[in-house]
């Protein structure tokens, strides 16, 4: 393990700049989204991306794949989709003594970066195939176990408008993603921008910046920043008070929400918190990368009651306030 040194911070921050640089040049805009999407990749974790048709989710991942110089896969998530179908299968083939024997198939899981394009098209049984490979990254088949490879990510999209012919992430799989990220409808200027630059007769190919060994160094040491005390027990105050029967949540809360976020939830807290300050070149968490974390690490992990879904309340609304809160008993 490469020791954490003012020179290695440097370091690590001028790689991720380039990274961010390279992926300039062909999404137009989107700031917030790569920036989110590239701490869940070095958090290690799994990311949902949520986003109308045609915004360039999956052009995202593709190209951040190219730039990171890792292993990509695609799976169109279908009603007909079989679990088999993602994580491979045994088939029967002729051996050399002029038997058959079982033979394993991978599957596209065994990827570094897997896109798992409209997940919620697929059928819970389909879908619960995804479990243990985004919990254990391992994969199992007639009772053998396969280890995928590292670093190993899964990037799903969704489409929020869409509910017929869809089944919904159950609460269980979606606390395994480590965000949700919303990806929001480009400005007038960048959509002008993104035709200009997709209907251009030849479109200059990406430049890979980083390899696998650089994703997997990053993450070892972003474990190792120490969180002080006042900023654990400040994370910790934000997920309690996303329950509805704590005593220091808002009165928004208590009227919308059913169920707030469970231990993971502070886990990806911290953990993206970590990244965003190694990003930053600082050996220490402070409460802005707490905050700044907790709009997508929160979104997905707060289950709105009757009367939140009825009114239309915004889950990121619901997550200032109840920083704003924590931040007044602070």
């Amino acid at each position: 393990m490469t020791a954490i040194n003012e020179q290695f911070l440097a370091e690590i921050k001028e790689h991720i700049d380039l990274v961010k640089t390279e992926l300039r040049k062909f999404i137009v805009g989107q700031e917030d989204v790569v920036e989110q999407l590239l701490w869940g990749i070095f958090a290690e974790g799994h990311v949902l991306l949520e986003g109308l048709p045609g915004l360039g989710k999956t052009m995202l991942v593709r190209k951040i794949s190219e730039v990171m110089e890792l292993q990509f896969s695609r799976v169109q998530f279908t009603p007909d989709l079989m679990p088999t179908d993602i994580t491979g299968t045994n088939m029967i083939q002729p051996n050399e003594q002029g038997g058959q024997s079982f033979v394993f198939h991978e599957g596209p899981l065994f990827s570094n970066i897997v896109l798992a394009d409209e997940v919620n098209r697929a059928t819970p049984k389909t879908q619960s195939a995804l479990l243990e490979a985004m919990g254990e990254k391992t994969v199992t088949v007639m009772g053998q176990m396969h280890r995928l490879p590292e670093p190993f990510f899964v990037l799903a999209t969704q489409n929020p408008i869409e509910l017929e012919g869809t089944y919904p992430l159950p609460e269980a799989q979606m606390d395994r993603f480590i965000m949700k990220i919303d990806v929001k409808y480009p400005s007038r200027e960048e959509l002008k921008e993104i035709a200009v630059r997709t209907t251009a007769p030849n479109i200059e190919p990406l430049q890979k910046r980083v390899d696998a060994e650089f994703v997997v160094n990053v993450q070892k040491t972003a474990k190792e920043l120490l969180v002080a005390e006042p900023v654990l027990d400040y994370a910790v105050n934000i997920v309690m008070a996303s329950h509805p029967e704590d005593e220091g949540t808002t009165d928004e809360i208590r009227e919308y929400v059913r169920y707030g976020s469970g231990p993971r939830g502070l886990q990806s807290l911290l953990s993206i918190a970590k990244v965003r300050a190694l990003f930053d070149g600082r050996y220490n968490v402070s409460v802005g990368d707490i905050k700044k974390a907790a709009f997508p690490v929160l979104r997905h992990r707060m289950f709105l009651n009757f009367e939140g879904e009825a009114s239309g309340v915004s889950k990121d609304d619901l997550i200032q306030a109840l920083l704003e809160s924590v931040a007044e008993r602070a």
